[in-house]
């Protein structure tokens, strides 16, 4: 175990300035009017390689005896880290091989080689980052590399930690700090170094609400393995925080909060509206945390800092940033609603909603009494102004449903609306994750659709390497064992949804939801 002064001496001494640059902390001054606080946000993107995650692969690469640094190393990865000890190993002029996923978009894996050069070589194995991890290690016992973890060791976290260091002296009146978590390695470098030196400052580590390991692991006091991780922030997407770095942040964080993908969307908004760059999803969490943690807690006339630490996004990623920052800025709401079908109903619908712009409007003949809606619609005061909308609509005899937290109502049924079967079925619906590589469609169909009827089918990239599927399946009830059976031998991750009210309010043959 290094000792905390240990690090202190390690974060001095990191030669990372051999490739990184002192990133520019810079005030955001459009969002500090907004939160009224001083708000300020540390430019790791303006790495070479786009992240922070440099400053720890080249630090460990440089504690190499000469004998590991003749035999190379290798890393496993799908994104930053993948780059970082790629670019390293072409400045240290060593061999590197980095195993990524076969899943990986191909922006990616030209990174990495582009970053490398001939020092890189790329070995794409496996449909997941464990099996990449796995085969990673085997090649390292088989070739005698040295395996780089991407969080989980002293020297990654002693590089990530001079991020710190130039922090206190780019401000040193930040009163709270944000920071990013994934497998925990910048949480853990930074604050090791910051506490001793700053007891006083409020560390606040922040993760998505989709992988929150951290947070999983502070309430069971050791780290814990997460059943599944989100995909859209795929930067912090990990199931398991290192055992240092877990063992550093329970001692130096001062506060574990999480964000939605809305918020997190809000955030890379936020950062584009005051310094034109867009952040990745993961690079974005600690101004997603920061928008939060001042709105729930009233912080006021604070100084308050926050970690870019990456912008590697891809492009296509874009659309659903786009639809959704509104959502997690609290200036859009989605819901579904009842109205009757007769003549001047929906113009007394729009008539109740003030003149407020409605960013969305779909609708569903749904019998000869009503039809169903969907509707997005702007606020100007927030959450509370739908409260007074909702208010009227119900007093006026409409019924209501808030979607704007259904994920599976935000992710596929506001493009869907308006199709019923034309009987009953006994259909089920589930939530799966394609891997986003040739074949995961036809191993998907042998594997279930030809004994159970496919009753709905739709998937939207988002410019991940898993795919969001929802799919519909006509399951007599003597063969539901069979095919969840059947579902666990795919592989795939995969939830049920057919208790959803989205579902059952625009899609279902069941009843609606409000009956």
């Amino acid at each position: 175990m290094v000792a905390e002064a240990d690090y202190l001496k390690k974060i001095l001494l990191s030669p990372v300035y051999d490739v990184a640059v002192q990133s520019d902390l810079v005030r955001l001054d459009k969002l500090s009017a907004a939160l009224g606080n001083d708000i300020w946000l540390k430019r790791e993107d303006q790495q070479p390689v786009k992240s922070f995650k440099l400053r720890g692969a080249y630090n460990r690469l440089c504690q190499l005896t000469p004998e590991q640094t003749a035999a190379g190393v290798i890393a496993a990865s799908a994104g930053n880290h993948a780059q970082g000890v790629a670019y390293s190993a072409r400045i240290k002029q060593m061999k590197a091989v980095i195993v990524m996923p076969e899943t990986t978009p191909e922006i990616k894996v030209e990174a990495v080689r582009t970053f490398g050069g001939e020092y890189a070589e790329v070995v794409l194995h496996g449909t997941s980052f464990d099996a990449a991890s796995n085969h990673a290690r085997e090649l390292a016992d088989k070739h005698g590399y040295t395996f780089v973890p991407p969080f989980d060791d002293p020297d990654v976290i002693a590089g990530q930690g001079t991020i710190g260091r130039e922090l206190l002296e780019q401000n040193p009146h930040l009163d709270t700090l944000f920071i990013a978590v994934g497998g925990g390695g910048l949480a853990a470098g930074i604050g090791v170094y910051l506490k001793q030196l700053r007891p006083d400052l409020k560390i606040v580590a922040v993760e998505s609400e989709e992988s929150a390991c951290l947070k999983a692991a502070m309430e069971k006091g050791e780290p814990v393995d997460l059943p599944s991780v989100g995909i859209f922030a795929d930067g912090v997407a990990v199931k398991r925080i290192g055992t240092e770095p877990f063992r550093l942040c329970q001692q130096y964080v001062d506060e574990v909060i999480t964000v939605s993908s809305d918020e997190i969307c809000a955030a890379i908004k936020d950062i584009f509206d005051d310094t034109r760059v867009i952040a990745e999803p993961a690079g974005a969490l600690s101004v997603a945390g920061i928008r939060k943690y001042v709105r729930e807690n009233g912080t006021q006339g604070h100084k308050i800092g926050g970690i870019l630490c990456g912008a590697n996004i891809n492009f296509h990623t874009l659309r659903y940033v786009s639809e959704r920052c509104e959502l997690g800025e609290q200036k859009e709401v989605v819901f579904a609603a009842k109205i009757p079908e007769r003549a001047g109903a929906f113009r007394h619908f729009c008539e109740l909603l003030g003149g407020r712009a409605i960013t969305e409007f779909n609708y569903r003949f749904a019998s000869n009494k009503e039809a169903h809606i969907f509707v997005g619609l702007k606020l100007r005061q927030g959450r509370e102004e739908f409260k007074a909308i909702a208010d009227s609509l119900n007093n006026a005899g409409y019924q209501l449903f808030d979607l704007s937290d259904n994920e599976m109502a935000k992710l596929h049924v506001r493009y869907m609306v308006g199709g019923r079967p034309p009987k009953l079925l006994n259909e089920h619906i589930f939530s799966f994750e394609f891997p986003e590589h040739p074949g995961a469609l036809m191993k998907f169909l042998d594997t279930l659709g030809e004994r159970w009827n496919i009753t709905l089918f739709h998937y939207r990239n988002h410019g991940a390497a898993e795919g969001l599927v929802l799919a519909g399946f006509d399951i007599p009830a003597n063969s539901r064992e069979d095919f969840d059976q059947h579902v666990k031998q795919l592989g795939y991750q995969f939830e049920e949804q057919t208790s959803n009210p989205a579902y059952r309010f625009f899609l279902s043959d069941l009843n609606g939801v409000f009956d």
